[in-house]
């Protein structure tokens, strides 16, 4: 799986979607701490957008009790920073990989924090399915099938190209 031809994706999506329509509501990208975030980062590059955001779910995890200390290390990383007014936008949520959606629905949580949105859309390099909740990405670069004793993980070169990684589940 090519992680950087699945950016690519995703930005032509961007561009020929989102970005190449004139609206009325002013559309917004937020990436989720830690991959989502450098997504967001290098799209709002390539699109010549002014600002991103970053959503940190560390706080409103369901299992925040039992990350203790590695939550607020998270959070402290690479914390929730929204320069924008979050009411009455088109918020984009970019994360690496949806598995779950429990990642998701903390993001919504967060996001809600900050105001009110016209609108929210999510969009994935990766989809894994086995959801837990019902959530679903508007866009999707790719399905992809793994064992459950294994998580996807992006990593990010110097270069800022992006590679995924297959790891063993710890617990």
């Amino acid at each position: 799986m090519n992680a950087e031809a699945l950016y690519q994706d995703l930005l032509r999506h961007l561009k020929e979607g989102l970005f190449s329509k004139a609206s009325t509501t002013t559309v917004y990208l937020a990436g989720l701490a830690i991959g989502g975030a450098w997504i967001a980062k290098r799209l709002a590059k390539d699109l010549n957008l002014p600002q991103y955001g970053v959503i940190n779910v560390s706080f409103h995890r369901d299992d925040y009790a039992e990350k203790g200390v590695r939550a607020l290390e998270s959070a402290n990383s690479m914390p929730t920073e929204l320069k924008f007014d979050v009411n009455n936008a088109h918020i984009v949520l970019i994360d690496d990989v949806l598995f779950t959606g429990r990642t998701v629905r903390a993001a919504l949580n967060e996001l809600f924090d900050f105001g009110r949105p016209a609108q929210v859309s999510l969009m994935v390099l990766a989809d894994r399915g086995e959801r837990e909740l019902p959530i679903s990405a508007d866009f999707v670069a790719q399905v992809v099938a793994l064992p459950h004793s294994q998580i996807l993980v992006l990593e990010q070169d110097v270069n800022a190209h992006f590679h995924f990684q297959i790891e063993e589940r710890l617990n």
